[in-house]
């Protein structure tokens, strides 16, 4: 493999190419160090700061525009120089090598300041002056630095320069270019010599991709493939040959008869960046779509974004069928799940597994031994894609989805108009749960996703999800996304406009043996209900009366049943998760959801408002039946004076 360059849009998300920022203490060679790389000669008289300088774009092979940028280490300059690190791409710190207390100031303030305003780019350390050190007295650059860049692994690179001796003046910039277009830090791990988690990941799905006869293995064929598609130039047999050779010597399971194992080929990888060569390891990562954080460019994500926010999106068949495919290809042991390491290995490709995170770690169902079925499988990735699209799309392609990335979602038609045409072709909905404390919410979420139940009340203030199939009549299945809303979350979310327009349906739980229960709930019902009437964002609500197994309090069937039909929806629904009778409560969730202009709860508000619009349009007709009346008459009264006239004369 050779190398090759990168453009400055891929390499630094930047079209205007590399910004460097040069700092360091007053007199230790800032603006001479700039202003000898820009003129190639030592200036007479330099200014106290300098303007933006602007390096030649073909000083350096990757012929990026490099933008460099003076500062002042005056206080009553301050503020531009820390707005001036904020917008670095990689910054050059200068000491005075005739100055050891210059150099003490890097770890002692300057290297703080940065972690401490949080610049995030990698750091060229430059001793400048070097003809004014004595010779008699020789430094090791290696023995002073050493210790400071073990404790600021930010540092890419030192270096030590003269200005007016010409003395390493280039290679200062060309360092700190080649760090902000070939960082080390996201690939390779110094201190242990390995190559990180995520560009093994990367590589490894890179290989995949390249190993077109999926036999484990790059062919000779695959691997010129591979070079020329990376850097648009074939491999001659012997360099083949070559290639091979190194890696065998080195790693022996690196070949085998087939050509090329991933082992080998990561090996490879790693020996380019001990080598000092990254930007052959970029230009193949570049190729294959990522940025510098190993990660899938947003080019390379082309979706249908919602216009509305009533509306959702979901998988295609495309993408659903895909996923089946993947389950099967990755439950190696036939057993019809995914167990833990097998879904490590389904997401070996992609930077992380994003299931091991929040909400997604405790949404599905799961067996005892941890496996995720077909269905859990699916769900969670149809909740990945309700909640956060653009990843779910990313870690598609992560493990190999190959279609284009907008084929794998659908933006769903608006909630609105779902109501307006009485029908949905959803199959994903999102049901949010309420509820007060101890009412059971976090139960029926457990239960929805076969948890067993738990006697002991474990209060909680934030969100979960739950999802799962929900099996329909004809033997098609639906996915129900179940989002429990906490007490003391409602007011905070209904104080968005927009709050009920992700919303399907809401269930409204409560303890059918507590009153002060069924009061809060109902509470919330009316709360939910008004925010809908006043936004346009109505949603279909039941009322769940929870805890079924206990005596109800004193008047709860009286309540519930004026409640209920004040509003204009279904009783409650009675529920025991402690005894396992649901009443078809999922399945009256879907059904709920699937017929979005009924289960509409009305608020006395609402009724006088919807009276007082129907009085006004019986008022308007009134008018116009009226008027046109009056228009009829008169029309007929000018026939008959017409006809008279023209009798009588």
């Amino acid at each position: 493999m050779a190398g090759g360059g990168a453009s400055a849009s891929s390499a630094t998300g930047n079209a205007a190419g590399v910004r460097i920022v040069v700092a360091g203490d007053a007199k230790t060679g800032k603006s001479s160090l700039i202003v000898t790389a820009a003129a190639e000669n030592f200036p007479t008289n330099v200014p106290p700061l300098l303007p933006p300088t602007r390096l030649p774009e073909d000083i350096y092979p990757d012929r990026i525009p490099v933008t460099i940028i003076d500062t002042s280490s005056s206080p009553q300059n301050r503020g531009r120089l820390v707005e001036e690190l904020m917008k670095a791409d990689a910054v050059v710190l200068t000491y005075a090598c005739d100055r050891p207390e210059t150099l003490d100031r890097l770890s002692t303030f300057w290297l703080p300041e940065l972690r401490r305003l949080e610049v995030k780019v990698p750091v060229i350390v430059v001793g400048c002056m070097l003809d004014k050190r004595a010779d008699q007295h020789p430094v090791s650059l290696e023995q002073v630095m050493s210790p400071i860049m073990q404790q600021f692994r930010e540092i890419e690179t030192c270096i030590e320069c003269s200005a007016l001796n010409h003395i390493q003046i280039p290679e200062v910039f060309y360092y700190a270019q080649k760090a902000v277009l070939h960082p080390t830090s996201p690939l390779f791990d110094q201190e242990q010599q390995v190559l990180k988690p995520r560009c093994v990941k990367a590589l490894k799905r890179i290989f995949i991709l390249c190993d077109h006869d999926r036999d484990g293995a790059l062919s000779d064929a695959e691997l010129n493939d591979f070079q020329v598609k990376c850097f648009n130039a074939p491999l001659q047999p012997s360099e083949i040959v070559g290639v091979k050779r190194v890696v065998q010597e080195k790693l022996r399971e690196g070949v085998n008869d087939r050509g090329l194992t991933l082992t080998g080929f990561l090996f490879l990888h790693a020996l380019f960046i001990e080598k000092g060569r990254l930007e052959t390891t970029w230009t193949v990562l570049r190729k294959f779509g990522y940025n510098n954080k190993i990660r899938l460019r947003d080019d390379q994500l082309s979706l249908p974004m919602k216009s509305y926010p009533d509306q959702s999106v979901e998988l295609t068949n495309e993408a659903m069928e895909f996923l089946r495919g993947i389950f099967f290809t990755y439950d190696v042991d036939c057993d019809g799940t995914l167990r833990t390491n097998e879904l490590e290995d389904l997401f070996s490709t992609a930077p992380e597994n994003p299931w091991n995170e929040p909400p997604y770690d405790c949404a599905a169902e799961k067996t005892a031994l941890g496996g995720l079925s077909l269905d859990g499988f699916l769900s969670l990735w149809a909740l990945m894609t309700l909640l956060d699209p653009i990843r779910s799309v990313e870690n598609l392609i992560y493990i190999g989805y190959g279609g284009d990335s907008s084929s794998a979602i659908r933006v769903t038609r608006r909630r609105r108009l779902d109501r307006k045409k009485q029908q949905t072709d959803r199959t994903v909905y999102q049901c949010f749960v309420f509820g007060p404390k101890e009412a059971g919410k976090s139960a029926l979420l457990n239960s929805f996703i076969g948890r067993p139940f738990v006697e002991e009340y474990v209060p909680d203030t934030d969100e979960h999800y739950a999802v799962n199939a929900v099996d329909q009549p004809g033997g098609t299945k639906k996915t129900l996304v179940l989002r429990e809303i906490p007490e003391e979350g409602v007011k905070k979310l209904l104080s968005r406009k927009d709050a009920l327009a992700e919303c399907d349906v809401a269930i409204f739980v409560h303890d059918s043996s507590c009153e002060p229960s069924w009061q809060k709930a109902t509470e919330m019902l009316l709360d939910v209900a008004s925010h809908g009437e006043a936004t346009g964002y109505e949603v279909p609500c039941l009322i769940v009366a929870a805890k079924d197994d206990l005596d109800p309090y004193l008047t709860e069937i009286q309540d519930s049943t004026r409640v209920s039909q004040d509003m204009g929806i279904e009783a409650p629904i009675p529920i025991s998760t402690k005894l396992g009778d649901f009443s078809n409560i999922f399945q009256r969730i879907i059904s709920a959801a699937e017929h979005p202009h009924l289960s509409i709860p009305e608020t006395a508000a609402g009724k006088s408002r919807k009276q007082y619009h129907r009085f006004v349009n019986r008022s308007l007709m009134f008018v116009s039946v009226g008027a046109a009346v009056a228009i009829v008459g008169l029309a007929a009264y000018r026939v008959y004076a017409a006809r008279k006239n023209a009798s009588s004369s």
